[in-house]
């Protein structure tokens, strides 16, 4: 990359309301928003799941008993109530999901993995990890991708380094 082309993306950016912008963050927006509309259109074409809904499949597999309450998953994807009862509902018709009650709390309903629903994460995760390689980890070096991982942990350090 030119000298001139780097210093042009390290650059502060200006929106029209006179706002200050890093580049970096502008870019890693936009990024985000491309990597997850691909990744979210090859999943629906080639197995009728949306990124959010092979998300939820990925974290039920992962979780204990293959389980998990509804808002437990909302708060690891970052929805609404209301989004993850929507999500969850179009998993449940395509049999990919069922409910269950809390044998301790008759209030608290789980979201569980069915073997169908195994079965479709599994074939949806080698196009989902074939998309991570080819439009993300193929384009950075084994050190660039360690230095990344490093600068984003950043952000995921919760309130601590918030300031007024």
């Amino acid at each position: 990359m030119s000298a001139q082309i780097s210093a042009e993306r390290t650059a502060t950016r200006v929106s029209p309301d006179g706002e200050r912008a890093p580049a970096a963050w502008v870019e890693f927006l936009r990024s985000h928003a491309t990597l997850t509309r691909r990744m979210d259109a090859a999943l629906r074409e080639l197995h009728g799941l949306s990124l959010n809904e092979y998300e939820i499949l990925l974290q039920l597999r992962h979780a204990e008993d293959q389980r998990l309450r509804r808002v437990d998953l909302a708060e690891r994807l970052i929805v609404t109530q209301g989004g993850i009862t929507r999500l969850l509902a179009g998993l449940e018709r395509e049999g990919l999901v069922e409910k269950a009650s809390c044998k301790e709390d008759a209030r608290v309903v789980y979201a569980c993995l069915t073997s169908t629903g195994r079965r479709k994460l599994m074939s949806a995760r080698k196009t989902h990890l074939g998309d991570v390689r080819v439009l993300f980890s193929d384009r950075f070096s084994d050190y660039e991708l360690e230095q990344l991982a490093e600068l984003l942990s950043r952000l995921d350090k919760g309130d601590e380094n918030e300031s007024c």
